[in-house]
């Protein structure tokens, strides 16, 4: 599925193709759920090796730094729950979060909500 990278990304041309490989890999092996909880909000649930939590905080910081419309915020996981991955965009860029769920939802086991 092709991603939808916004006019706002202030990441170098060069570095989108590397940085999208680095969120399939995590999509690919540590989703176990996705959700569209709204058209600006979506939550994934994760889990994988003890240090995921890291990966994905530091994924996600320097996506957001790139893409400053993008407000990722994760929680921990406990007692036996996934890590939760919540990602959220204004309104006009939707079609970007729809994007990424899209991916997310490919490769979580289960159907997306």
């Amino acid at each position: 599925m092709p991603f939808v990278v916004p006019d706002a990304c202030s990441l170098p041309t060069a570095d989108r193709p590397p940085r999208l490989a680095e969120f399939d890999a995590l999509l690919t092996t540590a989703v176990r759920a996705v959700e569209s909880l709204t058209p600006t909000h979506a939550r994934l649930r994760l889990a994988g090796p003890p240090d995921l939590e890291t990966a994905v905080r530091d994924l996600t910081a320097r996506e957001a730094s790139c893409c400053s419309f993008f407000t990722f915020t994760v929680s921990p996981a406990h007692d036996g729950s996934p890590l939760t991955l919540d990602v959220r965009v204004p309104p006009g860029h939707a079609d970007v979060l729809r994007s990424l769920v899209g991916r997310a939802a490919a490769a979580a086991p289960g159907p997306a909500r």
